[in-house]
């Protein structure tokens, strides 16, 4: 078999390569996938099973994420030098303290308080659909951003910039998106103006939301500077969208590829916490994050270097045989699901699962009550990425 686990070609037109996934899981779950040199990224080890997936997002000591980021791609020393600024880039024990400051504003008791907004959030893009309904662009899109724009305390029109820049940030191979990486460079810069717009707002007039308590020193006196503020600025702006969009366009599509189990939800709308981390687990919003190897070490009876680029993918830990019954059957009530759609544990575990879980749940609960009978149009278009498993759009009639 012919293995390319990162062709964003691939992606864009079919989706996930889960056949060669399945392949790997069972003869090289380590295996060391050819590089590109046209492209500029070296030869890496892919890592495609459970067991392994957790153990490289746990062991941050052996597999870091600053020594050349956590992203695929890569890029001179001069711009990891500023990435690293940003917690996903960083290892304990500065990650460590970063997380812990941004907590804050992410505790389960802190997010449940939004459920009764989200909810209204729903029933009103319901109300407001008319004509040719598009489910990414009128639904799944605007609800992760309307919630972001109450987390930051900031006015609801902001959303159409903030899914702008998104898409500009992580679509920068897609042509619908950017033209070239520089523009998303560009939508980045234009992230950190407006982060730094709503921090000399809040030390102006300080409000109940996630910005005034970030820009407030901890229990300790520690407080982010500037540029660690607007960096997590721009994660939350990204992370916080195209997750829960993506899983939840994925979801739709994945339901309507699935009406037993759309028509099992209409039925008990209670099933919808469950179907959440079951469409996480089938979707796999982000497919892979980046690690270098600290030290010689090995992973599965495999040897790896000091120094090697080791790619892990959560898409193919989610289908994996040895923890999953039937893991290639879409089941709304599967319980247990230890899927690691958020991540594999360790330091960079998701800070926003507890929100992104809301969010789906709240959505499908909705979904169900509102529009049992929504039918797909016309095909879903993906997005080019081998990063993010996105869906661009999928029509709908309700």
């Amino acid at each position: 078999m012919r293995i390319n686990l990162v062709d964003q070609d691939h992606y864009a037109q079919k989706g996930v390569p889960h056949d060669q996934m399945a392949w790997l899981r069972a003869n090289a779950p380590v295996y060391w996938h050819d590089g590109d040199d046209v492209r500029g990224w070296p030869g890496f080890w892919a890592v495609t099973r459970h067991e392994d997936v957790v153990r490289v997002s746990r062991h941050s000591d052996l597999f870091s994420s600053a020594r050349r980021l956590a992203l695929f791609n890569e890029m001179p020393e001069e711009q990891r030098e500023m990435q690293r600024m940003m917690m996903l880039n960083q290892d304990p024990p500065e990650h460590t303290r970063r997380r812990s400051l941004v907590n804050r504003g992410f505790t389960p008791r802190q997010i449940s308080q939004l459920e009764s907004h989200i909810r209204d959030i729903c029933h009103q893009l319901i109300d407001s659909l008319e004509g040719p309904v598009d489910f990414v662009r009128d639904i799944s899109a605007p609800l992760p951003l309307y919630v972001i724009c109450e987390l930051l305390g900031a006015p609801a029109e902001d959303r159409h910039k903030i899914f702008e820049w998104s898409n500009r940030m992580i679509g920068s191979e897609d042509p619908d998106y950017a033209s070239s990486p520089e523009e998303g460079g560009a939508a980045a810069m234009e992230v950190y103006a407006y982060a730094n717009e709503l921090a000399m707002q809040r030390k102006a007039e300080p409000r109940n939301d996630i910005v005034t308590k970030l820009l407030q020193p901890d229990e300790n006196g520690e407080v982010l500077d500037e540029h660690e503020f607007d960096l997590f600025i721009l994660l939350l702006l990204v992370a916080g969208n195209e997750t829960t969009r993506n899983a939840a366009s994925g979801g739709m599509l994945t339901l309507f590829e699935h009406p037993d189990q759309w028509e099992r939800l209409v039925a008990d709308p209670g099933l919808a916490a469950l179907a959440a981390d079951e469409i996480v687990r089938w979707v796999s919003p982000v497919n892979l994050f980046r690690r270098t190897a600290t030290a010689d070490t090995s992973l599965h009876g495999q040897e790896i270097a000091e120094g090697d680029k080791v790619v892990v993918f959560y898409s193919s830990a989610n289908r994996d045989e040895d923890v999953f019954a039937d893991p290639h059957t879409f089941d709304i009530a599967r319980d247990p699901n230890p899927h690691i759609g958020f991540g594999g544990g360790g330091a960079h575990f998701c800070l926003g699962n507890h929100l992104a879980k809301l969010e789906l749940r709240v959505l499908y609960e909705v979904l169900a009550e509102r529009l049992p009978k929504i039918q797909q149009t016309g095909e879903a278009t993906r997005l080019r990425s081998n990063f993010i498993n996105g869906i661009k759009s999928l029509p709908v009639s309700l």
